[in-house]
């Protein structure tokens, strides 16, 4: 693929899946700097990967693809959390009340949080879902069976469901 063609195509992606990327990369990586180096990732990926792009898939499945696999890459990477365990009464319990997570789930983001807190197969599947992708494109995006994919959703509408006290369908 010729250099320009290449470039051409990358802007496209990023001018028409930008957002769904800044999503799906927040579905993984709660800290703002982590999740920025996230999309810069995924950014460098995608460029890497657009020659190999043949068109038997849709680019938003392409693009999606690629950033699930990048962000499973930038999960495996990172180091698991560690925490003194003489610092362990030191922290405070900053569960909010039930009114409180009532009215933050109100908003998209609180979904996406409810998202992220999910496992890592559910959060696959449940934020290329919010992207619009339907169960035989998410299972072409994760390389899993359709069947399984309509599992995975319907056990992540679940949890969410149940994360947010029942209030969204």
């Amino acid at each position: 693929m010729e250099r320009q063609e290449r470039e051409r195509r990358f802007r496209h992606a990023l001018t028409e899946y930008g957002a769904s990327l800044a999503r799906l990369a927040g579905a993984y990586e709660r800290r703002p700097a982590l999740r920025e180096e996230l999309l810069q990732e995924i950014a460098l990926a995608l460029w890497q990967a657009l020659p190999a792009f043949r068109g038997d898939a849709s680019l938003k499945t392409f693009v999606l693809r690629v950033a699930t696999n990048r962000a499973m890459t930038h999960l495996a990477r990172r180091p698991p959390p560690t925490l003194d365990i003489e610092a362990a009464h030191d922290i405070a319990d900053d569960a909010p009340s039930p009114q409180a997570i009532a009215e933050q789930y109100h908003d998209a983001a609180s979904l996406q949080r409810a998202v992220a807190g999910l496992s890592l197969p559910l959060k696959q599947v449940m934020s290329l879902a919010l992207e619009g992708l339907g169960t035989g494109e998410i299972a072409e995006v994760l390389g899993i069976s359709e069947s399984s994919a309509a599992v995975r959703l319907h056990r992540g509408k679940a949890q969410v469901r149940a994360r947010i006290g029942g209030q969204h369908g």
